[in-house]
């Protein structure tokens, strides 16, 4: 239980603003997460960790975990649940007079903008949108947040640890 309140809520705390990170940024947030794992269950740094994380504790690991939190902002953002600066930065593609007739507009995708900077790609109004984008259309369209929540946890689930 510390370990979670102390540890994993320190990781989850803000993660948005970690996406776009490299690779190596985020292997070292895992490897924290990893060790908080092992601590809970009393394993040894040479155990395998993953089927602590999957089986036991069904943490998603850290990429997925950005990618959660960034999806759940864009969904409360896109049913008016968030504040209106978040919500700015949502906009459908079909809403763009000169994008209304891409398939992407009749997906129901909204519009990345374009950054000059890859720096600029770790803001919420590029990285929120591109995350919403790359769901399936199933999972956008969930009725309460419970619901959404659900279904994006089992889609990254899935998808973090290859399961078919």
């Amino acid at each position: 239980m510390t370990v979670n309140s102390f540890i994993v809520s320190r990781i989850d705390y803000c993660n948005s603003l970690l996406a776009a990170c490299s690779q190596q940024q985020l292997d070292k947030l895992q490897r924290v997460l990893n060790c908080a794992a092992r601590v809970i269950y009393g394993d040894r740094c040479g155990d395998h960790v993953t089927p602590l994380l999957h089986d036991n504790l069904h943490w998603l690991r850290i990429r997925e975990r950005i990618t959660f939190k960034l999806c759940l902002l864009v969904y409360k953002a896109t049913r008016d649940l968030a504040p209106s600066y978040i919500a700015d930065m949502c906009i459908p593609v079909a809403t763009v007079s000169t994008r209304q007739l891409l398939c992407s507009a009749a997906r129901g995708d909204l519009l990345v903008p374009r950054t000059r900077v890859k720096f600029g790609n770790r803001a919420f109004a590029v990285a929120g949108p591109e995350a919403w984008n790359s769901l399936p259309v199933d999972i956008w369209s969930s009725d309460t947040v419970t619901a959404f929540k659900n279904s994006l946890k089992t889609y990254l689930f899935k998808l973090s640890y290859c399961i078919t």
